[in-house]
């Protein structure tokens, strides 16, 4: 189990729930291990014990699930910069609570609760001493992400927390009221309300690092402090007319791409249900294997309408919903073979065949797909017969024969030209050069809904 999680937890709920947590996870020994230093937490604890004893009984049966080290990300992926980077990869809003009735009380205290060492923070230089300057304090822009410039906070940053610009022997000269400064927080009392903060690269943390400190223009302000400056300013910016406007929530891959931030996979995914705990899902159960079976679905009544148009007479309307399944189910085998029988009716014998081959090659024992281009096939032999193409039309009568080896027609005919091949041999005729005497034989089938 994850000590500080587990340490952060009983700080905030106190003694009720580690008395839950001993009672449900007595058996656990990663819980055991830690038992001893999580009693002097718990007397510390500040929990005035008005919390639901419903959310401490969850919370202490799927403790070793919720406070699992693996559900931390492996490897923290660093912050992309979003001022320097011009493609938003995903939505990025406002803090919810810009949309929300939350006091200016509350908030104060949710800040100075969540603020962490090491987070960034942005603000504008209000006041320079000799000792140091003051910060107005704008928005937070690295980990915990908020705008609280109406919380009227201010910072302060020491000179030794300013680096020397070598030119200057004084750090402070290269300052002015109202520059904007990216800072990291180097100290916070709860207590006093203090926020001290510093511009030493080293004062952040390593997954920030990438992040440069000091003094930015205008144009480089957070994404998110900005839409909440517009957002503050317009009452009709509303939470979802700014997530629509967003260029990253038009991104395809925004799925992807926040669970991967957040390193959540797929493969194994994350559940407090202990069942799926224990075991991977099955492949069926994900959104691709059940968005292909909702599609084969769809495309079958797709082709049950088209076979009733084709029933009565409406080949026109069936075509256009043989074509609407299979742009639905490029590879559902029942249109493909609906559709190469209405090509055969209206004489368009080559489609005919390309369409039964192709539901042949999904679905190699289909009845009717083998029927039909069996039947196809000996009709394109016979024309090719009339065309005089007499090799070509024996190999179409014996590749339907290996799909029908008792189709009395294709056994016909294949006997016929084999004998007209074979005169025209003995007799030094070359082949092509009398006409088939086998008149082409309109196929028609009937489909069966």
């Amino acid at each position: 189990m994850d000590r500080d999680l587990l340490r952060q937890c009983l700080t905030y709920h106190g003694e009720s729930l580690f008395n839950k947590l001993k009672c449900e996870q007595t058996e656990n020994p990663d819980f055991q291990a830690v038992v001893a230093d999580l009693c002097k937490v718990t007397c510390e604890s500040n929990s005035d014990g008005q919390d639901s004893p419903l959310v401490e009984q969850f919370i202490a049966r799927k403790a070793d699930i919720l406070f699992c080290p693996t559900w931390k990300t492996a490897t923290h992926q660093e912050e992309e910069h979003e001022e320097e980077d011009a493609a938003e990869p995903y939505a990025i809003m406002p803090p919810v609570e810009l949309f929300m009735e939350v006091s200016y009380e509350e908030r104060r205290v949710m800040l100075y609760r969540d603020l962490e060492r090491g987070d960034i923070v942005v603000g504008r230089i209000n006041n320079i001493r000799e000792y140091g300057f003051f910060l107005t304090l704008l928005c937070t822009a690295g980990g915990l992400r908020r705008d609280i410039e109406d919380l009227e906070l201010s910072a302060l940053c020491h000179i030794r927390e300013i680096p020397s610009t070598g030119s200057h022997d004084d750090p402070l000269s290269y300052y002015q009221i109202g520059d904007f400064i990216r800072a990291a927080v180097k100290d916070i009392d709860r207590y006093q309300e203090k926020i001290t903060v510093s511009l030493h690269q080293a004062s952040i943390s390593p997954i920030f690092e990438h992040v440069k400190l000091g003094v930015f223009p205008r144009e480089e302000l957070p994404i998110h402090y900005s839409r909440s400056v517009r957002a503050a300013a317009d009452s009709t910016e509303t939470y979802e007319c700014i997530l629509k406007s967003c260029h990253g929530y038009h991104n395809p891959s925004v799925v992807d791409y926040l669970l991967e931030k957040v390193g959540v996979s797929d493969i194994h995914p994350p559940s407090m249900m202990r069942g799926l705990q224990s075991k991977l899902f099955q492949e069926e159960d994900f959104a691709s294997a059940i968005r292909k079976k909702q599609s084969a679905s769809w495309a079958l009544k797709c082709v049950r309408a088209g076979v009733d148009h084709f029933k009565h007479g409406r080949h026109v309307e069936a075509m256009n919903e043989y074509n609407k399944a299979l742009d639905i189910d490029t590879k559902n085998v029942e249109a493909q073979v609906a559709r190469g029988a209405l090509y055969a009716n209206k004489g368009s014998i080559v489609k005919a065949i390309t369409d039964f081959e192709l539901a042949l090659e999904s679905c190699p024992d289909h009845r009717n797909a083998k029927k039909y281009l069996c039947q196809t096939l000996v009709e394109r032999g016979k024309q090719l017969a009339e065309q005089e193409k007499l090799v070509t039309a024996e190999g179409l009568y014996r590749r339907a024969l290996s799909l029908d080896d008792s189709n009395p027609e294709a056994q016909e005919a294949l006997h016929k030209i084999t004998d007209m091949i074979q005169s025209d041999e003995e007799a030094g005729v070359q082949v092509g050069e009398r006409e088939a005497v086998q008149p082409a034989i309109r196929t028609s089938f009937s489909l069966r809904g």
